[in-house]
């Protein structure tokens, strides 16, 4: 179990962070949410013990990072955004270094190391300097330095900027199934990524936290909109019209062609309003046939920019 009680960071007059709460189970994988400076990273930070907080506590089983840091950092693993490589060691002379600075036994650092670079398949280039891998490779290497050790908390910020679509789908399989094993939290800008991954979910803005709990009470508890995408036959303007003459109608916005003649919208309500048999009939007097219809959940995009007021988080 991993409690965060209250972590405040303060420098000057200004604060990065201010009475963050939340809790993490065993065996978990969460989503640490924000947009750029919301106070993630410090955060992180803090938790892995690189920094002190100017208040509060982060407990792993009842264990203060600050009051006992050797035994704390021995449970946890971190990949930062930036790997924290020597670009000039071999990957093996790496994993080593990391083996003797989280303490693993000498006699079972052989046996640990074949099963690390198994698991996050670095066998083929572990006599490779470090500086010469792909970044795909290297990111590879950062996250087999995480789980050096075999912690039970393991911290990835951002673990999959600048790698290409296949390596991505790799990373995100691996973290699910470190899931198993390890509680996991995983900060991204790849909001699919997380809700793809993730159980549950904490949003952090402005340094202070603004929601957490599972994705589907997020849905539930944030979307105030009963929303519709179609595809309909006609003229935009006409369409667009009709759509917005229809009672409890809130918002009508036009997509992007991809049928000719016909125009795709998307329509919200309030959520307490389902207008799919009024909108047919409305459309089909106006002659202006309906070719697709389906409601549209509420993303943790939707969630985020809602939570966040910011579009640039996204």
């Amino acid at each position: 179990m991993i409690e965060i009680q209250g972590l405040t960071k303060r420098y000057g007059s200004k604060y990065a962070i201010k009475d963050v709460t939340f809790s993490i189970r065993k065996g978990e994988i969460l989503g640490f949410l924000g947009r750029n400076g919301a106070g993630k990273t410090t955060t992180m930070n803090i938790v892995t013990g690189y920094i002190s907080a100017s208040g509060g506590r982060a407990l792993l089983d009842g264990h203060d990072v600050l009051e006992e840091p050797r035994l704390v950092k021995r449970r946890i693993g971190y990949l930062p955004e930036q790997p924290p490589l020597y670009m000039d060691m071999t990957v093996d002379e790496y994993l080593r270094f990391a083996c003797a600075i989280k303490e693993v036994k000498p006699s079972a650092v052989k046996a640990h190391l074949d099963d690390v670079r198994e698991l996050v398949k670095i066998n083929d280039v572990r006599k490779r300097l470090i500086k010469n891998l792909s970044k795909g490779y290297k990111q590879r290497v950062g996250l087999a330095q995480a789980l050096v050790g075999n912690p039970e908390m393991i911290i990835l910020d951002e673990p999959t900027v600048g790698l290409d679509p296949r390596q991505i789908l790799e990373i995100r399989s691996l973290i699910k199934r470190l899931g198993q094993d390890h509680t996991v939290v995983l900060s991204s800008h790849i909001l699919t990524e997380v809700a793809d991954v993730c159980e549950r979910v904490v949003i952090i803005n402005n340094g202070v936290i603004v929601a957490q709990d599972t994705l589907s009470r997020l849905t539930s508890g944030v979307g105030d909109a009963f929303r519709i995408t179609l595809r309909v036959a006609g003229h935009e303007g006409e369409i667009k019209r009709a759509l917005r003459s229809l009672e409890g109608v809130k918002f009508v916005d036009s997509l992007a062609v991809k049928e000719e003649g016909s125009y795709d919208f998307v329509v919200e309500t309030d959520r307490s309003c389902d207008i799919r048999k009024q909108l047919f009939y409305a459309l089909a007097k106006a002659g202006l046939p309906i070719m697709a219809l389906r409601t549209a959940d509420i993303t943790l995009e939707d969630i985020f920019l809602k939570l966040t007021g910011d579009n640039e988080g996204a």
